[in-house]
């Protein structure tokens, strides 16, 4: 039974191509040429057929075949490397297409983890600017804290100052006091001696000015009194100096307290600012990692353009491929169409 479709043009192109070939055209060669399909018999009947339209103008009839067998066969190789072609450029086209699609969800991934690493670094960057708001709200009251001691310092060693000029003083006006009565003390001594002596030279004399001498003495004894009293006086001054100096001393030493702590304030101040550069800088570090982070997604944005760009570049070229290929198989249709003589085998 010869197959559905076996035309005797099929068995005619056939048997000229491997006249062509310089070959045999026997049954069982036409049968391989045709793609081992067809019934021998039919294949004989159509090969005898053509032996009996055989003679000269057979013989340039089946070059002419032959020739029209050949280009058949070019036409029919060079549809089937096109579409080994087609095939490789699809599955070249797929293999692109799942790697971009492969590029495109790792880039995607990296994008959105560039996203959360900005957005992170979004977040410490305004926790950074509040902790460092207030650092520096910290330093601007530990400074003036710092200067209202200093000046307080200040004020109390001017007053250090002026009670010990005036504990000075008073020494001062305390030891004129002491030499004054010293030297009132000798000159009543040298007085006495004097009076002593004239006493024993003039008794009589003495006698008669001793009213006087006495009231003199009197006198005397009062500017004594009074100088004893002054004296007094001078010694509790002394005695408020020199209790208002152990006062002074006191507050003194509670200042240099004071010095004590500002110094640790100021340490304290110090250890702020190291600590407000040190978060100044990572700032800075913040700054600079979501700048990069940006310019990742910017080349990634980039990156994905180019692959959009390749893709619709290789859909265009498969569509060209495409359509040369339907046009080739329309052009082969219209060469290879069955003659009107042509014969459909039961």
């Amino acid at each position: 039974m010869a197959r559905s479709g076996l035309y005797k043009s099929d068995v005619k192109k056939a048997r000229d191509s491997l006249l062509a070939q310089g070959k045999n055209p026997s049954v069982d060669a036409v049968r391989i040429a045709l793609g081992n399909t067809g019934s021998k018999t039919t294949i004989h009947k159509y090969l005898k057929e053509l032996e009996e339209d055989g003679g000269a103008d057979g013989r340039q009839v089946s070059i002419s075949e032959a020739l029209q067998d050949l280009v058949a066969r070019l036409a029919a190789q060079l549809q089937e490397e096109s579409n080994v072609h087609i095939d490789a450029l699809r599955l070249e086209y797929v293999e692109k297409e799942r790697l971009q699609a492969e590029a495109l969800a790792t880039l995607e991934k990296e994008l959105d983890t560039a996203r959360v690493h900005l957005k992170r670094a979004e977040g410490a960057l305004q926790e950074e600017q509040t902790t460092h708001g207030r650092t520096r709200e910290t330093l601007q009251q530990e400074m003036v804290a710092r200067h209202t001691a200093e000046q307080q310092v200040t004020d109390l060693k001017e007053r250090l100052a002026e009670n010990e000029a005036h504990r000075r003083s008073l020494e001062e006006k305390h030891q004129h006091a002491r030499e004054a009565l010293e030297h009132y003390r000798q000159s009543v001594k040298e007085q006495r001696d004097q009076d002593q002596r004239r006493h024993e030279q003039q008794v009589q004399q003495l006698q008669a000015e001793l009213r006087q001498v006495q009231q003199s003495i009197i006198v005397k004894q009062e500017d004594v009194t009074r100088i004893n009293q002054e004296a007094a006086r001078l010694v509790a001054d002394l005695s408020h100096a020199q209790k208002a100096l152990y006062d002074q001393q006191s507050h003194g030493r509670q200042l240099e307290q004071k010095l004590e702590s500002l110094q640790t304030v100021e340490q304290r101040c110090q250890l702020l600012e190291a600590q407000f550069q040190e978060k100044d800088s990572h700032a800075e570090q913040i700054k600079v990692a979501a700048a990069e982070a940006l310019k990742q997604a910017a080349d990634t944005s980039v990156r994905m353009h180019a692959l959009e760009l390749e893709l619709a570049t290789a859909h265009a070229k498969l569509e060209t491929q495409q359509s040369m290929a339907e046009e080739l198989r329309a052009y082969m249709k219209r060469q290879d169409g069955p003659p009107a003589d042509a014969r459909v085998v039961p």
